[in-house]
């Protein structure tokens, strides 16, 4: 894990224990990097509830209740099914706040609309209920694309959950 990542890490786990909170992550095109970087921490289960690793379409539908019909009309890797990603992450976890990514990490998949290196991120909360997401094209190789969606899922989780 790079001292990046660890850092975001240990802020959002000092965020999650002072407000008595926990995530669950959806992940696509990080395979579960997000959940595999917060466990890295001794004592994450007072604070991580869960991860979802839906890295196929049906896995969307099936674990997160992603309508197929929102994946066929605006594709997988849209603001559309990260958000719905990110709210089903909630709606089947006992979380207070979530984190979803799905994005083209390459170096094959890419198109001229969704270049290589283009990550929806949306993050949720329950309270106050709220999700909000972006677009961001990374640069580099497939585990720089990675690496890059996750150091910014966690930093933005933890603005989520200190209000900043």
């Amino acid at each position: 894990m790079t001292s990046l990542i660890q850092l975001h890490c240990e802020s959002l786990a000092q965020a999650l224990l002072a407000h008595k909170a926990c995530i669950a992550t959806a992940e696509s095109c990080t395979g579960g990097m997000i959940a595999a970087s917060c466990t890295h921490l001794s004592g994450s289960s007072a604070w991580f509830e869960r991860g979802f690793v839906t890295y196929a379409n049906e896995a969307k539908t099936e674990m997160l209740g992603v309508p197929a019909t929102l994946i066929a009309q605006h594709g997988a890797v849209s603001e559309e099914v990260a958000k719905a990603m990110a709210l089903g992450a909630l709606a089947h976890s006992k979380a207070n706040f979530s984190v979803a990514v799905t994005g083209v990490a390459g170096p094959t998949g890419g198109s001229p609309e969704k270049p290589v290196g283009t990550v929806w991120l949306a993050w949720a909360s329950r309270n106050p209920a709220q999700c909000i997401s972006i677009r961001q094209v990374f640069s580099g190789d497939r585990q720089a694309v990675r690496e890059a969606t996750t150091a910014l899922a966690l930093a933005q989780l933890t603005k989520m959950v200190t209000g900043s």
